[in-house]
C-alpha cells in the first residue's frame, strides 16, 4: 500500500518534485516485522514501481533515474542482509532462552497445584532481565503426616546469587526427610551454608553472604502449622471477611553467620484452619517502591483477595506489585500461596512419603 500511494503522488505530482526515493522505506518497514525474504519481495516492488514512474513520466533512460533505481536496489539489498542477521541472531537467542530456562527450572522446580490436602500457587518475579530466577527460593517436599515448605533470598539479587541459591534447595531437599524437626533441620542447612560459604564470594558484592530462610510444617490432620524462622518475615494468614494475621516469631540469624546448633533456633506455633491461605514471601516484594519511594503495602492489598484461589491471587497481587513499581522490580521477589481446603479431598496414607516438589 505505501509503495502504491508513492507511486501515485510522484505521477500527478508536478514534474519538479519527485518522491519515488522515498520508495526505500517500504523495505525498511519491512525489516523490522518481517523476514529476509518478505523484505527482498518488497524491495524488488519498490524498484520496479521506481521503473514504472520513470517509464510513465518518460525519463526512464535518465541518469536521475537510473541512478534512483540503483540506489533503491542497494539500499534493499542491505535491508535483506540485516534482516537474515536479524533473524539468525534471533534463532540463536532462542536457543539460548530455551537452555536457560530448561537450567532453571532445574534449579527451582515449579510447585504443583496440589501438594497433599493443600492448594498451592506460587510466583517468582526476577529482577535480572531475561532471568526466571535469581536470588530468593522456594521448596516443598511431602514427609510423613504433613508438607514441609522453604522459602528464602540470598544476600544479593539476580544470576550473582543463583548458586548459593542451588546449594540450599539442594540441601533442604534431602535434609527434610532425615531431620523430626525444624530446628534440627534449621541448623543442618546452616551448616551446609558455611561448608561452602567461600565459593559465593562475590567481588560485585564484598561482605560475607547469607540467606534468609523460613521453615514451614504444616501437618495434614491438626489445624495448626509449625515454623522456624532464619531472618526471614513471618507468613501471612488470610482468613474469611478479609481477615489478615501475622504470627507471631521469634526469628534466629539468617544461615550462614553463625554455624549455630538446633538449641539456637525457635519453632514457633499458629493456628492454620480449614479455609485460610498462608502467604510466604521474600524482602523483595514488601520493599519494593514505586517511584515516591513508598513501600508496596502489601498486608493492605492481599487483604482485597482473601476469597480468592491461591492462583487467582497470586494473579492479583503480580498485576498489582508490578503497577505500584512502574513495571521493574529492583529486587527479586517471590510469593507462595498455600490455601487449607475446608473439606479435604485427598485420601492421606500415614508413614508414606511422597517425592519432592
Amino acid at each position: 500500500m505505501l509503495i502504491v500511494v508513492i507511486t501515485l503522488v510522484d505521477i500527478f505530482a508536478p514534474q519538479d518534485i519527485h518522491l519515488g526515493p522515498l520508495l526505500v522505506i517500504a523495505p525498511a518497514l519491512t525489516a523490522s516485522f518481517a523476514g529476509p525474504l518478505p523484505t527482498g519481495g518488497i524491495g524488488v516492488l519498490a524498484v520496479a514501481a521506481q521503473a514504472y514512474i520513470g517509464q510513465h513520466i518518460g525519463t526512464l533512460s535518465s541518469r536521475n533515474i537510473l541512478v534512483q533505481i540503483v540506489a533503491i536496489a542497494l539500499l534493499s539489498v542491505l535491508t535483506v542482509f540485516f534482516a537474515l542477521i536479524r533473524e539468525r541472531r534471533g534463532r540463536q537467542l532462542a536457543r539460548v532462552r530455551s537452555v536457560a530456562e530448561a537450567a532453571q527450572h532445574v534449579l527451582l522446580w515449579p510447585l504443583p497445584d496440589r501438594i497433599g490436602p493443600l492448594k498451592v500457587a506460587s510466583l517468582y518475579l526476577a529482577a535480572e532481565d531475561e532471568a526466571l530466577i535469581g536470588g530468593d527460593l522456594y521448596a516443598a517436599t511431602r514427609v510423613e503426616g504433613g508438607t514441609r515448605v522453604m522459602i528464602g533470598d540470598v544476600r544479593g539479587k539476580g544470576l550473582a546469587a543463583i548458586g548459593e541459591a542451588a546449594l540450599l534447595l539442594g540441601a533442604f531437599r534431602e535434609a527434610a526427610h532425615q531431620h523430626t524437626g525444624l530446628p534440627e533441620l534449621a541448623a543442618a542447612l546452616e551448616q551446609s551454608v558455611t561448608r561452602y560459604q567461600a565459593d559465593f564470594d562475590s567481588e560485585d558484592e564484598p561482605g560475607e553472604p547469607f540467606v534468609t530462610a523460613l521453615l514451614l510444617e504444616i501437618p495434614d490432620e491438626d489445624h495448626i502449622s509449625r515454623m522456624t524462622s532464619c531472618g526471614h518475615p513471618a507468613p501471612l494468614v488470610l482468613g474469611p471477611g478479609h481477615s489478615v494475621t501475622v504470627p507471631g516469631l521469634h526469628p534466629a540469624p539468617p544461615l550462614g553467620v553463625g554455624g549455630m546448633g538446633p538449641a539456637s533456633y525457635t519453632l514457633d506455633a499458629f493456628p492454620f484452619e480449614a479455609g485460610d491461605t498462608l502467604l510466604l514471601y521474600t524482602d523483595g516484594v514488601v520493599e519494593a517502591r514505586d517511584r515516591g519511594g513508598d513501600f508496596y503495602p502489601f498486608e493492605e492489598r492481599a487483604a482485597r483477595w482473601t476469597e480468592s484461589s491461591p492462583e487467582a491471587l497470586l494473579n492479583h497481587l503480580r498485576r498489582d506489585l508490578l503497577a505500584h513499581v512502574g513495571g521493574r522490580l529492583g529486587d527479586d521477589a517471590a510469593v507462595i500461596a498455600i490455601h487449607r481446603a475446608a473439606v479435604p479431598d485427598v485420601v492421606h496414607h500415614r508413614g508414606r512419603i511422597d517425592h519432592s516438589f
